[in-house]
């Protein structure tokens, strides 16, 4: 028990050691960059707006050599209407560190990569009627066979193109990603999204975290049955974009080495909604410490989603004995008292799963509606003091 523990401190810390020294430190600004027809940023006060940009279509790019918000500021992209995609790459050597407010109109997707690194604080939080994927890639792939490249924006002119987004890629090394939160967010009734902290989006659209070594320290992930994406990625390559309709799927059929994610100190990715939304998380090695949660609960008539946890290596749940049931290390899909829905699946494929100190799966129901599905392979399967 003793080494199984000091391998899992082994794992988070060297999550936190691999952000650290992948991750520049940032200053706080937003700094256009050049394109066909350039952003225009305009500060009133702790509001910064964000116009122009380059459309192609339904498309709308932006490029910033900086894009960072300091505790308390906004930024607007004042989009119209109909634009479906909003393209946000990052150009400089900065990360961009996020502790505001970042909003856009209609129900526009927003696409956010920098590859020298993301953190989103405590005070980050989102207002967008569309899917949010932020990551650490160093371009977007178009279905036409173009892209939008943070490296060669001498290119730029020949590249902004109409067709829909299909793939996310690296070409080196991926960065980290970080998310910190107050530790607020587990849930404690069949409300569908019950606290206001937090990175959450619309249902029926994709929250997704795509980069190198992730980890996620008190953060909050909401969508009232929407879908939650966490990819962890450690060498060059593509990852596919779908579309479906729950926003997108991201898929790793070309990747073949992947990164860590570690969840601790009660962070939480919850997707419960009328039937439940979906939770997909692939890694090398996942850890969920402290309280941390995966959730996508049956809070009303409809049919639950899935919980889809795919690890190389490992999936450890460790459990904090003693705590208030809430807090408990879990990975849930439930059915609250109250529902009628059928629940969803909790699918977990792992070489390793390591259950400790009450750590827990739960696949039970406080409603009428009936139990969910749960299907489990792993190599190896360590259990203490748990409950399956």
């Amino acid at each position: 028990m003793k080494k199984i523990l000091a391998n899992l401190f082994f794992l988070t810390a060297n999550a936190f050691f691999v952000f650290q020294v992948t991750i520049k430190s940032a200053n706080p600004q937003i700094v256009p960059d050049t394109l066909k027809i350039n952003s225009q940023v305009t500060i009133n006060g702790d509001i910064t707006t964000i116009t122009g940009g380059s459309q192609a279509g339904s498309n709308l790019f932006h490029s910033f050599r900086q894009f960072s918000l300091p505790t308390g500021t906004q930024a607007h992209f004042n989009n119209a209407l109909d634009i479906n995609n909003i393209l946000v790459r990052v150009t400089g050597q900065f990360t961009s560190s996020i502790d505001g407010l970042i909003q856009a109109h209609g129900t526009a997707n927003l696409f956010f990569i920098n590859p020298n690194g993301i953190s989103f604080g405590f005070n980050a939080s989102l207002n967008i009627g569309g899917s949010f994927i932020a990551s650490t890639a160093n371009s977007i792939e178009f279905a036409d066979g173009t892209y939008f490249d943070t490296q060669q924006t001498s290119q730029t002119q020949g590249l902004l193109t109409v067709a829909i987004p299909i793939g996310l890629r690296f070409s080196n090394r991926p960065a980290s990603i970080l998310v910190s939160g107050d530790g607020q967010g587990a849930r404690t009734g069949s409300d569908l999204i019950d606290t206001t902290s937090g990175l959450r989006v619309q249902p029926n659209q994709t929250l997704a975290l795509l980069g190198g070594d992730m980890a996620l320290t008190g953060a909050t992930i909401k969508t009232a049955g929407g879908q939650i994406e966490l990819g962890s990625v450690s060498e060059e390559g593509l990852v596919n974009l779908t579309p479906t309709d729950k926003g997108w799927v991201l898929g790793y059929s070309n990747i073949k080495t992947f990164g860590s994610i570690a969840l601790s100190q009660a962070a939480v990715l919850d997707a419960s909604g009328n039937g439940g939304g979906d939770v997909r998380v692939n890694s090398r090695n996942l850890a969920l410490t402290g309280g941390s949660q995966l959730e996508a609960s049956t809070l009303g008539t409809e049919v639950g989603g899935t919980i889809e946890v795919n690890t190389t290596d490992s999936l450890t749940i460790m459990g904090a004995p003693g705590s208030d049931l809430f807090l408990n290390t879990t990975i849930a899909a439930e059915v609250y008292q109250g529902a009628t829905g059928t629940g969803g699946n909790i699918n977990i494929h792992t070489g390793r799963l390591l259950l400790a100190d009450e750590g827990q799966i739960s696949a039970g129901t406080s409603g009428t509606g009936n139990r969910l599905v749960r299907k489990l392979q792993s190599q190896t399967v360590q259990s203490f003091e748990s409950k399956l």
